[in-house]
């Protein structure tokens, strides 16, 4: 799997993962799904995502 495709997926399943905490664990966890959101308005705007850079490291590749 590429690289833009891998972020997509991971942010998702991220978000997903934060809902179900929230819902099921404390009401607290909706921090972690603000955060999410919050770095991906950020990143469109900026340009640089910190999970693209940590997958690059990982050696995964741009397609």
């Amino acid at each position: 799997m590429t690289l833009h495709p891998l972020l997509r997926l991971i942010a998702g399943v991220m978000f997903a993962v934060s809902l179900l905490l929230t819902h099921y664990v404390d009401p607290n966890w909706v921090w972690f799904s603000v955060f999410i959101c919050v770095n991906l308005v950020q990143s469109a705007f900026t340009r640089w995502c910190p999970m693209i850079t940590i997958l690059k490291k990982l050696g995964i590749q741009e397609g």
